[in-house]
């Protein structure tokens, strides 16, 4: 399997650096969802060298400004599945930012403890979901430009 991470699509590239790539989720959670990636290919966190970890670190705080900037968002879900037992799906390490607005879910309370509770996500459980929480090729333009000032 090719990873798609190591070899990401342009439309989902929003920006990248030497160290770190930010993404856009193929899934996406909610509308802006965003992965934070190492450049390198990596499975797992502790194969990362220290200037990633903290490029890591960094690249979140940036990736939540850029939202904040560009989506206003309420709140964020940050996270990693590490793993295929804790839902992990693409063998490259990566850390999900989930914006998150009041209101955009039924029942927000336990974040992203419902996985390990078992208690089904009602934004993740239709297509229709998905599809309407991809961003269109605009409000694209504007959080890479929002990422490239925060460089």
């Amino acid at each position: 399997m090719e990873c798609p991470f190591c070899n990401p699509s342009e439309g989902s590239l929003l920006y990248e650096d030497e160290l770190i790539r930010i993404l856009l989720d193929g899934y996406p959670a909610s509308r802006g969802h965003l992965l934070v990636v190492p450049a390198r290919h990596v499975e797992r966190l502790e194969e990362l060298e220290e200037e990633e970890k903290v490029a890591m670190i960094k690249e979140i705080e940036m990736a939540m400004e850029a939202l904040k900037r560009t989506l206003s968002p309420d709140g964020f879900n940050v996270g990693m599945n590490l793993g295929e037992a804790a839902g992990q799906t693409v063998p490259h390490l990566h850390v999900h930012v989930i914006p998150r607005w009041r209101g955009d879910c039924e029942k927000p309370r336990g974040g992203v403890r419902k996985a390990v509770l078992d208690i089904e996500d009602e934004n993740l459980d239709r297509k229709e979901r998905w599809e309407r929480n991809r961003l269109g090729e605009e409000e694209r333009v504007e959080l890479r430009k929002a990422l490239l000032a925060l460089r």
